[in-house]
C-alpha cells in the first residue's frame, strides 16, 4: 500500500497538469478572435494543423520523442472538450436570460427537457447558432411543451447555412392566425370543367427560384424534416369565401373570385412550425406583390 506521503506527491504532480490544461485553454479563448482571421487565409493545410492543434489532435505531426505520452493527451483533450462545452453551454445560458421576461408564470420548465437540451447544446460554439439554441431556451421556459425533444435533435444536427435557409423559407411563407399551419405557397387553380376547359389563366405559378428559394433548397428543407417535398392543396372555394393568412406580421385576406378555387402550397412539418417562431418577422415585399399579381385571376389579395 502506498505511504500517505507518496500520495500527496502523486496529487501534487497531476494537479499542475490539470491547471496547465485550464491556463492554456483560457489563452486558447483569448487569442481566438485574432488567431481566427489569420487562420482564413492561409492554405487548407495549415488550417487543418491549426485546427489540429486546438483540439489537441496534433501529435502525429510530431518526431516521436517529442510526443507526450498517449494517456496525457486523451487527458487533455478531454479536458479541453469539457471546457469549450462548459464554456459553450454558459454563454447560451446568458444569452437566454436576455430573451427571458421577468414576468411570472403558472408552468414549471420540466427538469428532464432541460437536461437534454444542455446534452444538445453544449457543442454548439457559432455565436449566430447559440443565438437560435438561447430562443428555444427562453421560449421553452416561458411556455413549456414549445420544442419538443426530436424539434431539438433536428436541429442539433442543422448547419449554419441550414438554418438561413429556414429563415429564407420563413420570409416567404404564409400562416394562420396562431402559426400553428405555416405554408409556403407555390401557385393556385380553378379545376377543368367545360367552361374553363381552354382558358390558360386556369393555373397559376409563383416563382419561387425567383425569390430565392430554389428546387432544391426546398428539397434541402424536406431533408431535414422542416417542409414536406410534396405540395398539398386548401380547400375548394367558394366564390367569395375569404380566408385570412398572416404574412411576416402583415394580415393579408385572400378572396376567391369564382367558384373552386384552390391554393397550392409546401406544408411545413410539426419541426419546421417550432422552429419558424425562433425567425423574427422579415416580410419579403417583393414576393408579396407577386402573389397579388401572379394569383390575381382567381384571387383578390388584401393586406
Amino acid at each position: 500500500m502506498a505511504s500517505s506521503d507518496e500520495s500527496v506527491s502523486k496529487s501534487q504532480d497531476i494537479e499542475p497538469e490539470k491547471n496547465s490544461v485550464i491556463i492554456e485553454h483560457e489563452q486558447q479563448i483569448e487569442t481566438a478572435k485574432s488567431a481566427k482571421s489569420s487562420i482564413a487565409n492561409t492554405s487548407p493545410q495549415k488550417q487543418l494543423l491549426a485546427l489540429a492543434k486546438k483540439y489537441s489532435l496534433d501529435a502525429a505531426f510530431l518526431p516521436e520523442p517529442k510526443q507526450a505520452p498517449l494517456e496525457d493527451r486523451c487527458f487533455r483533450r478531454k479536458k479541453l472538450t469539457e471546457l469549450r462545452q462548459q464554456q459553450n453551454i454558459e454563454a447560451i445560458m446568458l444569452k437566454a436570460v436576455q430573451y427571458c421576461s421577468d414576468g411570472t408564470i403558472a408552468d414549471r420548465a420540466d427538469q428532464d427537457w432541460f437536461s437534454h437540451f444542455v446534452s444538445l447544446a453544449e457543442g454548439i460554439s457559432n455565436k449566430t447558432m447559440q443565438s437560435l439554441w438561447a430562443k428555444i431556451l427562453a421560449g421553452e421556459i416561458a411556455q413549456p411543451g414549445s420544442f419538443s425533444l426530436k424539434t431539438l435533435k433536428t436541429f442539433k444536427n442543422m448547419s449554419i447555412n441550414e438554418a438561413k435557409l429556414l429563415a429564407k423559407a420563413c420570409s416567404l411563407a404564409i400562416a394562420d392566425t396562431r402559426k400553428k399551419n405555416i405554408w409556403l405557397l407555390s401557385g393556385a387553380y380553378q379545376p377543368p370543367k367545360l367552361f374553363n376547359f381552354f382558358n390558360r389563366q386556369r393555373q397559376q405559378r409563383l416563382d419561387l427560384n425567383q425569390a430565392g428559394l430554389s428546387y432544391a433548397d426546398i428539397l434541402s428543407l424536406a431533408d431535414n424534416h422542416l417542409l414536406f417535398a410534396q405540395e398539398t392543396e386548401s380547400h375548394a372555394l367558394a366564390k367569395g369565401e375569404k380566408i385570412h393568412f398572416n404574412y411576416n406580421g402583415k394580415q393579408l385576406s385572400f378572396v376567391a373570385k369564382k367558384a373552386d378555387c384552390i391554393l397550392t402550397f409546401y406544408k411545413f412539418t410539426a419541426i419546421g412550425t417550432e422552429l419558424a417562431h425562433l425567425v423574427s418577422d422579415n416580410a419579403d415585399d417583393s414576393f408579396l406583390t407577386a402573389i397579388k399579381n401572379d394569383l390575381a385571376e382567381n384571387f383578390t389579395i388584401n393586406g
